[in-house]
């Protein structure tokens, strides 16, 4: 047979693990895996890694935050992700209540999916936002799951928080249908008595968010959302876990039966809570929901992580300006933490921040690393089969990966770094990432989205509108 395209000479990280072999891509999809494979053009991977796509499970681009709206929009910020090499982006759909308070979810999904049609580099789905248990609401589920939205985020904090009561009555709904929950789990009261506490005190510094929001609020709302989910019958994904406590919940969770996964962020693995404490205003680009934790917090992540209990790594990236956004306009009259834009950048940098950290750093395997940035995404959220995995038939999401390209980590609008041998510019539409300075070895030297190359040697030369809307179906 002869292929479109054949890539030679790399190591193929498939989930029968590290193989020496050629990938064949015929069309959009990969045809073959094998020796000696004919094709009208050849790609060479010599001593590099040939992984698929990047899934990155949790984004939020171009999403509304009261007064401010995330500063990647579709475009820019696939665009970001393409670079960094992932493929595969899954937002999320917010609703906004109507008539007697209700938000209508297919209106929702439909408006979402036009803001993204072409604007998209890379391929997406959309995650459905429960702000209402109501059973005109609830109602929709079935509807929703058909048209390839299964999945289904709640809050147990914020404005759009569920009652306990609201809250297994939604994943009742979503169990019975097919679906799965997605819960943000942070302790809503406790947080709320803590900010009142430290605002009357007069502590409104950046310093004092992750003080009014204590490891101890994310565990007990994890364990509270786990039990409630297993009352239900209802698959639960607890997104961006930042403490081990939390971790080790979801893990105990799965050890007992319970259909149940965790997700944590390259902030929570490689950042901690010392950031808030720069001078000036400077920790409020840190500001995010849960916060960054202690060192310990990181470590026990990191252990968990890789010896399997946590299933993903996702960013979470939802990006705002640090001038104008952050800081509403006003540098001479900062806001207090609470009203600060919570979230960070993050959508370019994650498998080569992994890939340092993690497997440079002997904390996990390279197949570890396939499976928690690619693999286990694809497989819990319905794109297994067709994401995340170099088999044959799979779409051809394809990324060269260089184990040894060294650079440093800067923002786009950075100009030059000091002593630094090569600089990776991001490409976020942000003024600043938390990863600023950080040195990764690993970087990606090309990637393909369904058998086009998209990136080459760290910029973007896709065409515009390449992405797809991916119906989803979870098994």
């Amino acid at each position: 047979m002869l292929h479109d395209i054949v890539i030679r000479n790399g190591t193929l990280i498939t989930p029968a693990g590290p193989i020496h072999a050629d990938l064949g891509i015929s069309g959009e999809v990969i045809s073959a895996i094998g020796q000696d494979l004919a094709g009208r053009r050849s790609i060479d991977a010599t001593a590099k890694l040939v992984i698929p796509g990047g899934v990155d499970p949790h984004v939020h681009l171009q999403m509304p935050a009261g007064p401010v709206v995330s500063s990647d929009d579709w475009e820019t910020g696939t665009i970001a992700a393409a670079c960094g090499g992932t493929t595969t982006v899954i937002d999320f759909v917010e609703p906004e209540a109507g008539a007697q308070g209700l938000a209508p979810l297919r209106e929702a999904l439909a408006a979402r999916r036009a803001e993204a049609e072409g604007r998209a580099v890379i391929d997406y789905g959309l995650h459905m936002t429960l702000v209402n248990a109501a059973p005109a609401t609830l109602a929709e589920i079935p509807a929703v799951v058909a048209a390839g939205c299964p999945s289904f985020k709640v809050y147990t904090t914020y404005s759009m928080k569920l009652t306990d009561e609201a809250l297994v009555t939604a994943m009742d709904a979503v169990g019975r249908a097919g679906g799965l929950v997605m819960v943000h789990a942070e302790n809503d009261a406790g947080i709320a008595y803590l900010r009142q506490k430290l605002l009357a005190a007069g502590h409104v510094e950046p310093r004092y968010h992750p003080i009014s929001r204590p490891p101890a609020m994310e565990v007990e709302a994890i364990e509270r959302a786990l039990a409630l989910a297993d009352a239900a019958g209802c698959p639960a994904y607890i997104v961006h876990i930042s403490t081990g406590r939390g971790a080790a919940a979801v893990a105990a969770a799965r050890g007992r039966g319970q259909v149940a996964f965790g997700e944590t962020c390259p902030q929570y693995l490689l950042l901690t809570d010392a950031e808030f404490d720069r001078p000036g205003f400077e920790g409020a680009k840190f500001i995010c929901s849960p916060p960054l934790r202690k060192a310990e917090d990181n470590a026990a992540l990191w252990e968990l992580l890789g010896r399997g209990d946590l299933q993903t790594v996702g960013t979470d990236h939802c990006p705002f300006f640090y001038h104008g956004q952050k800081d509403l306009g006003a540098p001479t009259d900062w806001p207090p933490f609470t009203r600060i834009p919570g979230g960070m950048p993050g959508i370019e940098a994650r498998l080569a921040l992994l890939y340092t950290f993690g497997v440079r750093a002997g904390r996990m395997t390279v197949e570890r690393w396939v499976e928690v940035c690619c693999t286990a995404p694809a497989r819990i959220f319905g794109l297994a089969g067709r994401k995340g995995a170099l088999a044959v038939g799979a779409d051809a999401d394809v990324v060269i990966f260089d184990p040894e390209r060294e650079g440093v980590l800067t923002h786009a609008r950075a100009t030059h770094l000091q002593g630094a041998s090569h600089v990776h510019h991001l490409h976020e539409n942000c003024d600043y990432t938390p990863y600023e300075g950080f040195h990764v070895r690993g970087w990606p030297a090309l990637t393909m989205l369904r058998g086009k190359v998209i990136v080459r040697d760290g910029e973007f030369v896709g065409g515009a509108a390449g992405g797809r809307f991916l119906e989803r179906k979870i098994g």
